[in-house]
This record gives structure tokens, sequence and C-alpha cells, in this order.
């Protein structure tokens, strides 16, 4: 039963990564996503390129859960070797862009609701959503369709984390810093050289140590990135911008970050956006208490996803490795994906979250297509199965 879900996740994941779905650009990924929901029998909704599906036997007066990843990916890498569009599986890595994020999270998440979706007595509810616009935290993504769900009470958030649960992320702000000064010929003692005003709070930026430090999160990070004044040798600058990368920890609020930037630095300084929040959930969470029991390591992320846009508790959980995301030849293994749905699947039967009730066995009415691609193997339990259609066969 479930190694059947692990062959539809898999043949789904191929096909995502066959169709390009640059951030802005997941039109047809979005497509093939209601297309699939469709063709199993479950309604789907769509708005934008964000596509989401919900139990059937939902009830409003239960809490209700979001499984949530995205279908967006960044352009390949300039180092890639390989076709980034072709998802062939070699010695158990399924390669493609997008395939370890979010792709592997993705179908492991939707599988999961497969799995769930049509059982008459879960003591909460489920909604599945694919959203866009992640990768670059754009706002035709998550946001975009949360007036349009229903009354989301916590998270999961799909992300490469090697199954383990991200309890906090750091959220991120970014600074876009003018340093003035006054004009002048540099031959002579004359104007007032803004570069060197820059420097000084350059030089508070890189030593400043906020006070509170977040148990999960450590320290809040602050890095200068970007630097340009000047447009002559012989000419003191009246003007240097840079930009500060701030990574926030639920120590801080970024408006109490931005409040304590402005006290101590003389520029002038223009956050982008006050949206990419840090965030947190409580160790007794239900959420929590149900990874802690099935044996999840848990941590916090120094990296940013949609959960920095979820105003609910969330946690991040998912198969893959966040140091294969965006690199040159990405991959995911097969072996993970099997056990990203099998532990989204034992974190949801746990009594943490279904207080005491047993999961039973459903037998879902699943077909899926295949993919004409060649050399597509899949080692389980010492059983080689030899292409897709043995598989399909088989199951």
């Amino acid at each position: 039963m479930r190694e059947h879900l692990t062959f539809i996740a898999i043949d789904l994941l191929q096909q995502l990564v066959v169709t390009p779905s640059f951030s802005k650009e997941e039109s047809k990924t979005a497509g093939l996503l209601m297309g699939f929901f469709e063709h199993h029998g479950i309604k789907a909704f769509r708005k934008g390129n964000n596509v989401w599906a919900i139990n059937e036997h939902f009830d409003a007066k239960k809490p209700t859960l979001l499984l949530n990843s995205h279908h967006d990916t960044v352009k390949p890498n300039p180092g890639y070797t390989r076709d980034p569009f072709a998802p062939h599986i070699v010695d158990d890595k399924l390669y493609g862009l997008g395939s370890n994020d979010a792709g592997g999270p993705l179908v492991s998440l939707i599988m999961t609701f497969f799995y769930f979706s049509n059982q008459s007595n879960l003591k909460y509810n489920l909604v599945m959503a694919a959203t866009a616009e992640e990768e670059i935290s754009g706002t035709g993504g998550i946001e975009l369709i949360w007036n349009d769900l229903p009354k989301i009470d916590c998270a999961i958030v799909g992300e490469p984390t090697l199954t383990n649960i991200a309890i906090a992320e750091k959220g991120l702000m970014v600074l876009d810093c003018v340093a003035k000064g006054k004009a002048g010929h540099a031959a002579r003692e004359e104007g007032v050289n803004a570069i060197y005003n820059a420097l000084k709070d350059i030089e508070w930026f890189r030593n400043f140590s906020f006070p509170k430090e977040s148990e999960t999160l450590g320290k809040v990070k602050m890095s200068v990135t970007v630097i340009n004044a000047g447009q002559a040798h012989n000419q003191v600058p009246a003007e240097c911008r840079f930009t500060v990368d701030v990574r926030a920890t639920d120590a801080y609020s970024l408006e109490e970050i931005l409040e304590i930037v402005k006290q101590h630095v003389s520029c002038e300084v223009t956050p982008r956006s006050l949206r990419l929040r840090p965030s947190g959930i409580s160790n007794d969470h239900p959420l929590v208490v149900a990874g802690k029991s099935i044996g999840k390591k848990l941590y916090g992320s120094p990296t940013t996803s949609d959960q920095a846009l979820i105003p609910v508790p969330s946690i991040k959980m998912g198969p893959g490795d966040s140091a294969r995301s965006h690199s040159a030849d990405e991959f995911i293994y097969v072996h993970e994906i099997e056990a990203g749905i099998e532990s989204y699947i034992q974190l949801f039967g746990t009594n943490s979250l279904t207080t005491g009730y047993r999961f039973r066995v459903i037998s879902l009415n699943l077909e899926f297509k295949i993919l004409n691609i060649e050399s597509l193997i899949l080692k389980k339990s010492g059983t080689e199965y030899e292409t897709l259609e043995q598989r399909q066969r088989i199951a």
C-alpha cells in the first residue's frame, strides 16, 4: 500500500521536473497538479498558480491542518553537468531542478494527503496547498490564497530537512542604507567623503551583537552584502549606498530590530519589507509533541521559507537535504521520498494528533501515468524493480 504511494510520488515528481516552473512562471505545473488531483477523483481549486484541495469529510467544527509546499524553482545553477529537466534515476538518486527543493517534500505531502483524505472520522481536517513564488518570497503564493482557504489552525511546511523538524525559522529583513556626504574635488581639501561615513556604520553592522538570543535560532545575524559609491576617481562621493541582510530570530520582532539599527547608525535606513518574519512554535504544541514521539530531531532553521508568511503555528519538515537546494545537478534520493511519506503518516497517526484514534489502512483507487524515460530503477529491500511499467504491474 505505502510502496504504491511511493511509486506514484516518484512519477509525479518526474513530471514536475520535466515541466519548467521558475518563480512567476509556474502555470504549467499548476495545470499539471490540477489534472493530477482531478484524475484521482479529488476536487482541487486554483488561484493564480496555486493549487489546493480539502479532505472529503471536511467538518468546520474540527481544527484544520495545512500541508503546504511549493512547486516553483530557481533557475538552473550554471554548474549543471546534467539536463536540469531530465529526471533520471541513477543509483537511487532522482536528478533534476527542484527535485530536492521542494519537489520531494511536495509529492510526499500530496501522497500523505491522499492516504488520509477520504477517511470519515479524522480528528482534524486536512488542506493540501501546492503554492507558487516561494523562491522569491512573492505575493502571488501562499499569501494570495490564504483568505480563500478554510480557517487554518496549524501547518506543516514541506521543505528538505532530512525529515527532522524545524520548530523555528529565521526571518529576513533587507535594509537599503544611504550614507550622505558632500561632493568635492579629490585634489583639494574639500567635500565630505560619504564612503568614510558609511564605513563607520558598516563597522557597527559588523560588530554589533544583539543582547537577546533565541534558544533555537541563536543570534540575530547582520551582513553587509552590497556597496556602491562614486562615479569618478577624482571626485569625492556625496553618497554611498549599501545593503544589509538581516537574519532575524524569534527573540525580536523585525520592527524591534529596525528600531535598534536606527538608534545606532547615522545613515538613512529603509527596509524593503517587514513580511518575512521569524517564526517559532512551542515545544508542547501537538505537532512538536507528535514529532518527538516518533524520534524526530528538533532544530532551528537559518533559511527562510513560506513558514515566514503563514500566520499560525507551524513546523518545517520534509525529505531531502537543504544543503542540496539550488546546487548544480540537484537530486533527491528515492528512499528519502519513501521515508518522507512514512514519516508524515507516522506523524499524523500519533496520539498527540489523534487523541487515541488509530488510523486504518485505506484502499485508494490510484493510477499513475508513466513517463517515457529509460533507466528508471528503484531498489527496495533487496528487490529490484526494473522499470516503472513493471512496478505498475507489481503494484
